[in-house]
């Protein structure tokens, strides 16, 4: 398979896992050789098709660069499974869509999935769109509530604006530096953000 000799260690890690879901059928084998991007995306919109094929189609459209992957990437980015998350998140980076910040923030903000927010967080922070900063401090004011479980994604929100260096987060992460959960992290953040003249 001389395609694999330029993936990356995402994709390495996508196929091998998808292999193992796939039976190592010879369809799967076929999805991972083929160069053929139509015969990928026919893959999203055929009916019937598994879900292993659709995240293999639509993760490798995304490494092209092709957006017909957008719509199904942005399921996977949602998905339960974490490491599907994890590939489409990797995938929609390198997409270059347009849209995928929006989609992004949608999900980030999103508290019926708050549950699979990190991913989308973490993406936000890596495409240093507009959306990422509002969406961010918008996910960490919801997080600094009394008991609230969902502490990986509140602190992925703390080091994300610590990154992003955005003034506007100052005040959220003054607020965040009463978790002890969180605080460490949000020192660190406040750090990183230009201090007004």
């Amino acid at each position: 398979m001389h395609t694999l000799g330029f993936m990356d260690e995402e994709l390495r890690s996508l196929t091998e896992r998808l292999r193992q879901e796939s039976g190592a059928s010879a369809a799967y084998e076929h999805l991972v050789a083929t160069e053929d991007l139509d015969e990928l995306a026919s893959v999203l919109t055929a009916p019937g098709q598994p879900l292993w094929a659709r995240e293999l189609a639509a993760f490798r459209l995304g490494l092209a660069g092709d957006r017909r992957a957008f719509e199904s990437l942005v399921l996977l980015l949602n998905h339960r499974d974490p490491e599907r998350c994890v590939s489409a998140a990797h995938a929609l980076a390198r997409l270059g869509d347009p849209r995928t910040a929006r989609a992004a923030a949608a999900l980030a903000t999103n508290e019926l999935r708050v549950a699979y927010a990190l991913l989308p967080v973490r993406l936000l922070v890596q495409l240093r769109a507009p959306e990422a900063v509002p969406a961010l401090i918008t996910t960490l004011e919801r997080r600094l509530r009394p008991h609230d479980p969902y502490r990986r994604v509140a602190l992925a929100c703390v080091e994300g604006l610590g990154t992003l260096g955005d003034t506007r987060a100052t005040r959220v992460l003054n607020e965040a530096l009463a978790h002890p959960a969180l605080a460490e992290a949000a020192v660190r953040a406040l750090a990183r953000i230009p201090r007004p003249r």
